[in-house]
């Protein structure tokens, strides 16, 4: 069995309801995942100074500390219990068409076979893995605290007319479970980023955000459905962390899970939009706005018998604030670093540490920021840039590139100085004048020079040739490579001479060819 590596917006999930103080079953039932993979998280996480109140914020950092140490961990096995069920599968099954419950199974197992489960394991073996063929009855929850629920749901209105054509239109409603006041959202599909739409407006339509969004179980929400770990998209997962709010699904086909909105739904249909004719969708926006604040909210409601717009003034206070700002739909791709240290993301070019080069790296971006996730933690965030243009941080290449890749002439002046002051002084008079960057070559000439002979023997000759006025790193190799010693102290230069100091070299190094007597003829 192949070890399940959670993604960091499902390791975020987990953390951030064990701090709303939910119960490890409770999480791993909400976010999808094994309550013992979800205590192991919890237990690095407040290893690393995580806690229910205080402590460490739950930021980047603290994520890639707890994957760190939770990731070597070996995948859970199945137990002796559970192995257990699976051989008397066929029995358990039986006894469960029969009616029987887990703790009657629990004894007909005992009693029949000499095997001896725990409820709860037999439980969860019943749930998981057997079909479940009787209809269950139900029962009336409890009504929620003010401010706590919000449920939603999408319903189809049907073909509307809009601009005079025929138009299938889609809605999301949302209704306030302690009030009973509604908001809906008409649209034109049933895509993630009409039900981040469609809360927004919510959450402008209340006046703030509820603690808890009851939904169904549509693709852009779910990814997996199930009763027990179902799958939250990550998109919909981050924009949950993003507002503050927890996310209950509902059962697949169970629409006593949220039945405040499926009452809402069929009176909203024909109440709201039957027989009506629009111009456009933003004009049935409207239209459905006026309809949840002057008709839905004004009616007596025959379970509260109060005006939803009434009752949800006891609400208003309680709800969380709302946002500032709209919201910032990220988008997440996994791309390969390429040979140059960078990656492409929306035709905009990004470095990051050339120790991830060839490394596939998970991407976050959007409308402000780049994140670069591996094993997710961050290793890189840059601002978000225009299309084509490119983001170079010197940091993040080998060591002598950064300057190379971003013309930075000043730090390849301050590479040169670290071998000595003349070395530094030599590469500053070569680097001077217009379009130093031309003349680079020559300063990563002198570098290469002293790793060659020496960063002492570089500087002395560096040193003799300022003296003498030559900027010219040829020049400079070739003294090196002759090794001709230093002179007491050049001849100081004539007076009639200006140009002498291109022969300020000591005569002993010009060798005297005696010329041959002309043929006699």
């Amino acid at each position: 069995m192949a070890f399940r590596e959670l993604s960091v917006i499902v390791i975020r999930e987990v953390l951030r309801r064990w701090q709303a103080r939910e119960g490890l079953r409770t999480v791993a039932a909400a976010t999808g995942t094994d309550r013992k993979t979800v205590r192991r998280y919890v237990d690095a996480a407040i290893a690393r100074g995580l806690q229910r109140e205080g402590g460490r914020a739950l930021d980047d950092d603290l994520l890639g500390e707890v994957v760190a140490d939770v990731l070597p961990g070996a995948p859970a096995r199945v137990g002796e219990m559970r192995a257990l069920c699976r051989e008397h599968r066929d029995r358990i099954s039986t006894w469960v068409d029969e009616g029987c419950l887990a703790p009657k199974i629990a004894r007909l197992l005992q009693n029949h076979v000499g095997v001896v489960v725990p409820v709860r394991t037999l439980s969860r073996f019943i749930a998981e893995e057997l079909p479940q063929r009787r209809p269950k009855g139900t029962v009336r929850l409890v009504e929620p605290p003010a401010g706590e629920v919000l449920e939603i749901d999408f319903m189809e209105v049907g073909m509307v007319v809009i601009g005079g054509e025929p138009v299938k239109l889609m809605a999301l409603v949302c209704v306030a479970a302690f009030s009973r006041h509604a908001f809906v959202w008409p649209c034109l599909g049933m895509t993630l980023d009409d039900v981040i739409a469609g809360l927004e407006g919510a959450w402008a339509f209340f006046g703030g955000v509820f603690r808890v969004v009851i939904a169904d179980n549509p693709k852009p929400i779910v990814t997996r459905a199930d009763p027990l770990k179902p799958a939250l998209n990550e998109g919909f997962a981050e924009y949950a962390q993003s507002r503050g709010f927890l996310v209950d699904l509902a059962r697949v086909r169970r629409p006593q899970d949220k039945p405040k909105v499926e009452r809402t739904v069929a009176y909203a249909r024909s109440s709201a939009f039957a027989g009506e004719r629009f111009v456009d969708l933003a004009h049935t926006r409207r239209h459905a706005e006026a309809w949840c604040r002057d008709v839905a909210g004004q009616r007596i409601h025959g379970k509260t018998r109060r005006k939803p717009i009434e009752a949800f003034e006891e609400e208003r206070p309680k709800l969380l604030p709302a946002p500032e700002s709209p919201y910032d739909p990220p988008t997440w791709v996994e791309l390969k670093v390429g040979r140059d240290h960078a990656v492409t993301v929306a035709s905009a070019l990004y470095s990051v540490p050339h120790a991830f080069r060839d490394r596939t790296l998970r991407v976050r971006f959007d409308r402000n920021t780049v994140k670069f996730y591996d094993r997710g933690a961050v290793v890189k965030v840059h601002p978000r840039a225009a299309v084509g243009a490119s983001v170079i941080d010197p940091v993040d290449l080998p060591e002598g590139l950064g300057e190379l890749a971003t013309r930075d002439a000043e730090g390849l002046q301050a590479r040169a100085a670290k071998h000595g002051v003349a070395v530094g002084d030599y590469a500053r008079r070569v680097l001077e004048g217009p379009l130093p960057w031309t003349r680079a070559r020559h300063v990563h000439r002198l570098l290469g020079l002293c790793r060659t002979h020496g960063r002492e023997a570089v500087d002395d000759a560096c040193k003799r040739a300022l003296d003498l006025d030559v900027v010219d790193v040829t020049r400079v190799q070739r003294l090196l490579e002759r090794a001709v010693p230093a002179s007491p102290a050049p001849p100081p230069p004539r007076a009639a001479a200006p140009s002498s100091t291109r022969f300020g070299r000591d005569p002993s190094e010009f060798r005297l060819t005696p010329r041959e007597p002309p043929d006699a003829t």
